[in-house]
């Protein structure tokens, strides 16, 4: 056989096992019309640090991550309308994709976004992305016209704080990219304009938040060890629903202190207050936990004022998608 022939060959057996290998990942992480990406969780490991949270490959492209609620509780309503809360934040690795780029035009809009992925409710004017690029050019209007590209992985309207994260994402992105010279306490600020739980994300470690969402404490909690099986039904929960039917009241125990406890013990004393109202709106939300702590889950919870739904697993079970048909699923 000529050594052309031999070459061809041996890149033929090479394809044909990546294949393989590719059939294998994508059967394994394909469901309801989405696949979960798992190396965006690897570059979220990879890259996280504990003071620093993000750090990107390079300037133009980022990852923004979701969050859980560890425990939501109301605790009390505002004078301004707003109510305080206790929660704690924790980061999981199911990541949007956002890029940048320097654009020499001085044409409207500024910020030229196009969206990607799933499908987003609204206009792209009143995209957290486009919102948080014009907020930051008031300040600093040296910043250039760009484009940007969001690629949707995390669900709206599922209290994971997907919108909240790309704000804060590309806030920290101008800055590094355009020299701002913000610290990342001045993002925080920045953020917390344009949201409540937007500051978290501008470092997005673990942390106990207090206030409206934007008071945050770094705590040491490492779930590494766990699996997260994410759900979201076709459902959609308005803030205003969600807020309409609890009564604000201070927990016995503040969730900050029920993380520290062996997870085993949580299913007993982490609750958000969402739960109970929403529950008995939209049954089959509830019905979502109850089938994740059936799965094997040590812990499980509606995530903010939802409708995802997580469940924390030692591991998680294979058939876990086929559980849950017409919703989003995602292993993390």
């Amino acid at each position: 056989m000529r050594p052309f022939a031999l070459q061809f060959a041996a890149y033929c057996m090479f394809a044909g096992r990546w294949l393989i290998w590719w059939h294998k990942i994508t059967n394994k992480y394909l469901h309801s019309g989405n696949l979960i990406i798992n190396y965006q969780f690897y570059i979220w490991k990879i890259n996280q640090t504990r003071n620093n949270g993000f750090k990107y490959r390079n300037m133009n492209t980022s990852y923004p991550c979701a969050k859980i609620n560890l425990g939501l509780n109301i605790v009390s309503k505002r004078p301004d309308g707003y109510h305080d809360i206790e929660t704690v934040f924790y980061p999981i690795g199911l990541c949007d994709r956002l890029e940048i780029e320097k654009r020499d035009d001085a044409a409207l809009p500024y910020c030229r976004l196009n969206l990607n992925g799933m499908a987003i409710d609204g206009q792209v004017k009143d995209n957290l992305v486009v919102k948080a690029y014009s907020l930051l050019k008031e300040s600093y209007p040296q910043i250039p016209n760009i484009s940007a590209s969001l690629t949707k992985n995390i669900p709206s309207q599922a209290g994971m704080g997907g919108g909240s994260s790309d704000c804060a994402f590309i806030i920290r992105m101008l800055n590094s990219e355009f020299n701002l010279g913000l610290s990342n306490g001045e993002m925080r600020t920045f953020a917390a304009k344009l949201g409540a739980d937007c500051a978290f994300f501008i470092t997005p470690s673990p942390a106990f938040a207090t206030g409206i969402g934007e008071r945050l404490e770094t705590i040491n909690l490492d779930l590494s060890q766990y699996a997260f099986g994410i759900v979201k039904p076709p459902v959609a929960v308005s803030t205003k629903e969600a807020f309409a039917n609890v009564k604000p009241h201070k927990p016995s125990k503040c969730c900050k202190d029920i993380v520290m406890q062996p997870i085993e013990t949580w299913k007993y004393e982490l609750e958000n207050d969402f739960e109970e109202s929403i529950f008995m709106n939209h049954k089959e939300i509830g019905e979502i936990k109850q089938t994740l702590y059936r799965m094997g889950a040590v812990y499980a919870a509606m995530s903010g004022s939802g409708s995802a739904v997580f469940g924390i697993f030692n591991q998680v079970p294979e058939d876990f998608n086929s559980h849950f048909k017409n919703c989003f699923t995602a292993i993390v």
